[in-house]
């Protein structure tokens, strides 16, 4: 889905270890393709595998050599606190992290609004 500049990704299955780069190709070829302000990836699985967050972080990490803020959101505490601590090891852009969809993506669409 894009909108308003927002580019929001919903990953409903876990892609497995197989379709990790895949997916992650697919994710940079949105992005590029879109030139959104931001990104949101949603996770919509209860319990996002190790695979899901492994493709998450790749995605960040392109984001923020791009220049763009990514969202993520997941209803999972666990994945929120994995994600959170993987991503301050490494120096980015912060990765904005959600337990509502309808929060991450508001909040990117009203950044990039005031943008």
């Amino acid at each position: 889905m894009f909108d308003r500049r927002v580019l929001v990704i919903t990953m409903h299955d876990d892609p497995g270890i197989d379709m990790r780069a895949a997916l992650l190709t697919e994710i940079s070829d949105l992005v590029h393709a879109y030139k959104p302000a931001s990104v949101v990836i949603v996770l919509d699985q209860p319990a996002p595998t190790q695979a899901a967050l492994s493709v998450v972080l790749r995605a960040h990490r392109l984001c923020s050599r791009l220049g763009l803020v990514m969202s993520v959101a997941t209803r999972s505490a666990p994945a929120r606190r994995l994600l959170a601590a993987s991503v301050e090891m490494e120096e980015h852009i912060r990765l904005v992290i959600h337990a509502s969809a309808d929060t991450a993506i508001a909040t990117a669409t009203a950044l990039t609004m005031a943008a």
